[in-house]
């Protein structure tokens, strides 16, 4: 199932996360795209304060992979921008966690599509001019989001 949403703030794009979060289930992969300050981070906020996770979630540009721990499930945040390709992000040893009893969110995920499970749910995300982001999850079948 496909869905569109449109936020108008950071606020409400945190707020979506939230709701999509409460959706989640163990062994949920999100794929985020889109370009650089879209706010792939920001819905991860929502998306983790939904799991119970109380932690500052920046992203893991620099140290590839962020581990959370809330009263829900693990949340294992991925930033794959830095990485050459599928091969690199394999190497990292991150199957326990695609597989693992957590969620994963993978941002720039374009770069390494190729291995990852036909169920990964993506998010691609488009940032206006004005703060307003579109996004479309694309392979939900989570339940609703509205």
């Amino acid at each position: 199932m496909d869905l569109s949403f449109h936020t108008a703030s950071s606020e409400e794009t945190i707020e979506l996360g939230k709701k999509i979060g409460l959706l989640l289930k163990p062994g949920d992969i999100i794929a985020m795209e889109g370009t650089l300050a879209a706010g792939k981070t920001t819905i991860t906020k929502g998306i983790a304060s939904a799991l119970g996770i109380d932690d500052n979630i920046t992203s893991p540009t620099f140290c590839l992979i962020s581990e959370y721990y809330g009263n829900k499930m693990p949340l294992y945040h991925m930033d794959v921008y830095r990485l050459d390709g599928p091969e690199d992000f394999l190497n990292l040893g991150v199957e326990e966690m695609l597989y693992g009893k957590g969620v994963c969110i993978i941002e720039w995920s374009e770069k390494i599509k190729s291995v990852l499970p036909s169920k990964t749910i993506t998010l691609s995300i488009t940032a206006g001019d004005d703060g307003s982001r579109e996004i479309k999850i694309h392979n939900w079948n989570n339940g609703s989001v509205e």
